[in-house]
C-alpha cells in the first residue's frame, strides 16, 4: 500500500511545485524560478501559509501590481529560452483579473507562466464573497473564466484531490514544445485550504527535458525537395530557433547552403548582427536587404515562426508568383499557414536533417551575392540613422544608436510603440537572447517588469529596457521589486510626450492628430512630467540627460554598478526610419469628408492589390 501525507490542497501545491525539476548545461536545477505573489482574501490563508512552508525551496517574491508580476515571471521564462519558468498567485476577482492581460500576452508569445489564480467558495455557502462576479445564469461562473481563453490549459479545483491530474497535466503544457503556453489552476478559496491524504509519490522529483519532435518521411521528402529545385532561398528565423537551441544548426545550414537569414521580432539574435549572412529583420519593420531578397524569394524555409503579418507584410511582401513556404515549425498549427509545405519538426532535428539531405547541394552564387550586397548598403543606411545629430529632440534611433555605443554587450528589452520597429530595424544583436521584445502582443506596460525577469534569469547580463513615456505611465511600479530585490537593471526613457507611434500611424492613415500626443488631446494643463524624480522616489538612481552624447557617457559610466539606474531623454515623436519597411494592413475608411482620408483610402485601395490570397 502506497504511502500517503495529509497536506492542504495548497500545501500539496506547493510541494508539487518544488518537486519538478530540469537538467541546463549538465545541471540538475528547479524548473520553477519562483512564485510571484501578491496576497489577498482567496490566496493568503491556503496558498500563501503553504508559500511559506517551503520558501528555503521555492522563493516567494512580492510584486507591486498583478499584471506586472506575472510579466516578469513571461521574462524570465523567455530568457532562459522556455527551460525553466515562474508562477503566480493572486487573490480574487480584481486581483485575478488583472492577469488576463499577461496571460494573453503568454498565449500569444507560447510562453510557459503558472497562474493560480484564487476563486470563489466551492461550496457556495458564503456567496457572494468580496469582489465576487456573480453571473445571473450560471452559478458555475466567476471572473476567472476569463483566462479560459487565454490559457492552454484551464481547470477550476473544488475539491483538493483534483490537484493531482491537474498538476501533471499542467506540467505536460509548460513543457511541450508545441502546446506551450500559460496553464491557469483556478484555487477555491475553500479548497485550497482542505487536507486530503496524498501519495507521497506525488512529490517525487521529476526531470523535465525538452522534447525533439523528429519529422515524417514525407513531409521531410517534400520540404527538402522543394529546397532542391530553388533558385532565390531565403530562411526566416523565428523564436522557435532559439527555444529549440538551434542558432549554431541554423548558421551551419546558411553557410553550408549559401541561404541569406532574415530575422523576425522572436527570432531576432539567432544569428549575431554581423554574421555576414544574416540580412536583419524582415516585413513591416524589415530592413532593405531582407525585404528586397523577400520579395524575389521562391522559396521560404520559415523556421519556429508564427508567419505574423509584421513578418509577411500582411501576405504582401512575397511578389514571386511561384513561391513556396516551407512551415518548419514544432507546431502544426504554424507549420501549416498560408499553404506552407509543412515540416512539423523541432527546429534543430529538423535544419540537421535537412543539411545532410541537401548535402552538396548550393544555391547559386549570384543570389548569395546579391544578398550580401544588400547587407553591406543596409548597414550603411543603418549607420547614418543611428548617429547623432543636432536637431534639438533626436529621434527613437539616434537613441539606439547612443545605447547601443553606452552599452556594447546589452541584453535589449522592449514591447510596445514606435521603439520596437526601430529596434527591429537597427538594433545590433550579439548573442542568442540578448534582443528580448513582446511584440506578439506587443503590450504596453511589459518592458520593465519583463526587464526585472529578464534580469533574474540572467543575472550576468547588462539588461538595458528602453521605454516609451507611454508605457512608462502605464506599468513602472516593478521598479520598486528590483529595487527591492537588488536586481542590476538600466532603464532609458524616451520621453516624446504622448504616444508618438499611434500618433505616427494616425497621420498616415489620413487622420489629423487627436488624442495621442498630449498637446492635441482635450486639457486643461499640459501634463510635464519629471521621470527621472518619479523613478528616484521608488529607489532608483535616476538623471535626465540633454542629448544623445549625454546619455551614451550616462549609459558608460553607469555600466557594471549595482542598482536600478534610469535615465531620461527627451525625444522627436514624429521621426521615423525611412529606410527598410513595407506596408502594413490598417483598414483606412471607405467613406470620409476629409480629403486626406480619402486620399489614404485610395491609397490603402492600390496597396490591397498586393495581397496574396489562399
Amino acid at each position: 500500500m502506497s504511502q500517503t501525507v495529509r497536506l492542504t490542497m495548497a500545501q500539496a501545491v506547493a510541494r508539487f511545485l518544488a518537486a519538478q525539476k530540469t537538467v541546463i548545461a549538465g545541471e540538475t536545477v528547479p524548473i520553477f524560478g519562483g512564485v510571484w505573489a501578491i496576497f489577498g482574501h482567496g490566496n493568503v490563508a491556503g496558498i500563501g501559509e503553504a508559500l511559506h512552508g517551503i520558501k528555503d525551496q521555492l522563493p516567494t517574491y512580492r510584486g507591486q501590481n498583478e499584471q506586472s508580476m506575472a510579466h516578469a515571471a513571461i521574462g524570465y521564462a523567455k530568457a532562459n529560452f522556455r527551460r525553466r519558468f515562474m508562477a503566480a498567485t493572486t487573490s480574487i476577482g480584481p486581483g485575478a483579473l488583472n492577469m488576463v492581460t499577461a496571460a494573453a500576452l503568454a498565449h500569444v508569445n507560447r510562453i510557459p507562466l503558472l497562474l493560480l489564480p484564487g476563486d470563489v467558495f466551492a461550496n457556495r455557502l458564503p456567496d457572494p464573497v468580496l469582489q465576487q462576479v456573480e453571473n445571473f445564469g450560471d452559478g458555475t461562473v466567476s471572473a476567472n473564466d476569463c483566462f479560459k481563453p487565454v490559457s492552454r490549459y484551464f481547470d477550476r479545483i473544488t475539491r483538493p484531490e483534483q490537484i493531482i491530474p491537474a498538476l501533471r497535466r499542467a506540467m505536460q503544457v509548460l513543457t511541450d514544445p508545441a502546446e506551450c503556453g500559460p496553464v491557469t489552476l483556478s484555487l477555491c478559496q475553500d479548497t485550497q485550504a482542505e487536507a486530503y491524504d496524498y501519495p507521497e509519490s506525488f512529490f517525487a522529483e521529476k526531470v523535465w527535458v525538452p522534447r525533439r519532435v523528429m519529422p515524417d518521411a514525407d513531409e521531410f521528402a517534400t520540404a527538402a525537395a522543394a529546397l532542391k529545385l530553388a533558385k532565390k532561398p531565403v530562411i526566416i528565423a523565428g523564436g522557435g530557433v532559439l527555444y529549440s537551441e538551434a542558432t549554431e544548426s541554423l548558421a551551419a545550414f546558411a553557410e553550408e547552403h549559401g541561404i541569406p537569414v532574415m530575422e523576425t521580432q522572436a527570432g531576432k539574435s539567432a544569428l549575431p548582427h554581423d554574421h555576414e549572412l544574416n540580412m536583419g529583420s524582415v516585413g513591416v519593420t524589415g530592413s532593405s536587404a531582407s525585404n528586397a531578397l523577400a520579395e524575389d524569394a521562391d522559396v521560404v524555409l520559415a523556421v519556429g515562426s508564427r508567419l505574423q503579418d509584421f513578418t509577411t507584410g500582411s501576405w504582401a511582401l512575397f511578389k514571386n508568383p511561384d513561391l513556396k513556404i516551407i512551415g518548419l515549425n514544432v507546431q502544426a498549427f504554424d507549420a501549416h499557414k498560408h499553404d506552407a509545405l509543412p515540416l512539423v519538426a523541432d527546429a534543430r532535428v529538423g535544419l540537421e536533417a535537412l543539411d545532410a539531405a541537401l548535402m552538396g547541394w548550393q544555391v547559386d552564387s549570384a543570389w548569395t551575392n546579391k544578398a550580401l550586397k544588400l547587407k553591406e548598403e543596409w548597414v550603411v543606411e543603418a549607420d547614418a540613422v543611428r548617429a547623432a545629430g543636432n536637431a534639438a529632440l533626436p529621434s527613437d534611433a539616434q537613441v539606439i544608436g547612443a545605447v547601443q555605443r553606452g552599452r556594447k554587450a546589452a541584453t535589449l528589452v522592449c514591447a510596445s510603440g514606435g521603439l520596437p520597429g526601430e529596434l527591429h530595424k537597427l538594433w545590433r544583436a550579439d548573442g542568442p537572447g540578448s534582443y528580448h521584445l513582446d511584440y506578439g502582443f506587443s503590450t504596453m506596460g511589459y518592458e520593465i517588469a519583463g526587464g526585472l525577469g529578464v534580469a533574474m534569469a540572467r543575472p550576468a547580463d547588462d539588461v538595458v529596457v528602453m521605454v516609451g513615456d507611454g508605457s512608462y505611465l502605464m506599468m513602472n511600479s516593478e521598479i520598486v521589486s528590483a529595487v527591492m530585490m537588488g536586481v542590476r537593471l538600466t532603464i532609458v526613457v524616451l520621453d516624446n510626450a504622448g504616444f508618438g507611434c499611434i500618433n505616427r500611424l494616425q497621420m498616415a492613415t489620413g487622420g489629423d492628430n487627436f488624442n495621442n500626443l498630449f498637446r492635441d488631446t482635450y486639457h486643461a494643463e499640459l501634463p510635464n512630467v519629471d521621470f527621472a524624480a518619479h523613478a528616484a522616489s521608488m529607489g532608483a538612481t535616476a538623471r535626465k540627460v540633454g542629448s544623445v552624447d549625454e546619455l551614451e557617457v550616462a549609459l558608460a559610466d553607469s555600466e557594471g554598478k549595482a542598482g536600478v539606474h534610469v535615465l531620461v531623454i527627451d525625444t522627436d515623436p514624429l521621426i521615423t526610419t525611412e529606410a527598410g519597411g513595407h506596408w502594413w494592413d490598417v483598414a483606412v475608411p471607405e467613406v470620409s469628408d476629409r480629403p486626406t482620408v480619402n486620399a489614404a483610402r485610395a491609397a490603402y485601395v492600390e496597396a490591397l492589390k498586393a495581397q496574396r490570397i489562399g
